[in-house]
């Protein structure tokens, strides 16, 4: 286990379907950090509300916040937290932020691991065997495929140079081709975890 001074708020973003929970699996075993995939305050609350009901996106949201701020006063070495992010959307931009203040407030290090790969392997990993066992609303493979296109069509999933001024604290990997514990090794040594 990684022993540290300072807890440590890793995302790991990207598209749907890139491989965020995987990939955040992989760290989270080499490091003992806890992961924290989005899809475990997703998956209860569309049960319940409906996937984007007013109720779902309020609760889905204050869940992680709580979640987070919870991690951050714990004695938790670090945490994976994986998320689809907008970067075309300010209130996305306005949500990392809120998720990300309880650990700035200890001084973590706050981390940003980037995932890409082409859609049409985003489409076969879509069906995966784990991704469809830790995440149920994803089964309807014919609405998840939909959803998974329009998403890319709607919405810019990767940055730009939104992280230019703080590229230690960013690693952008294109795992098209590659192994998620390849990933989380690159992700291991860039960042010292």
């Amino acid at each position: 286990m990684h022993e540290t001074t300072t807890p440590t708020l890793l995302f790991v973003i990207g598209p749907a379907a890139v491989g965020k929970m995987t990939v955040g699996g992989a760290i989270a075993e080499r490091t003992g950090f806890k992961l924290f995939h989005n899809h475990m305050t997703i998956e209860p609350l569309a049960r319940l509300f409906g996937h984007g009901s007013p109720q779902f996106q309020r609760l889905n949201h204050g869940f992680r916040e709580q979640i987070l701020a919870e991690a951050a006063g714990s004695d938790l070495p670090g945490l994976v937290f994986t998320l689809v992010w907008a970067f075309d959307d300010p209130e996305d931009a306005a949500l990392v932020e809120r998720y990300t203040a309880p650990f700035r407030e200890r001084g973590a290090r706050i981390l940003f691991l980037e995932l890409t790969a082409d859609q049409a392997v985003r489409l076969v990993r879509n069906a995966g065997e784990t991704r469809l066992a830790e995440k149920p609303s994803k089964r309807d493979l014919e609405w998840s495929n939909r959803n998974l296109v329009g998403m890319d069509a709607k919405h810019r999933l990767n940055s730009i140079d939104e992280f230019a001024h703080v590229p230690e604290s960013h690693l952008l990997v294109d795992n098209t081709e590659l192994a998620p514990a390849e990933v989380a090794e690159r992700a291991v040594a860039y960042f010292g975890l």
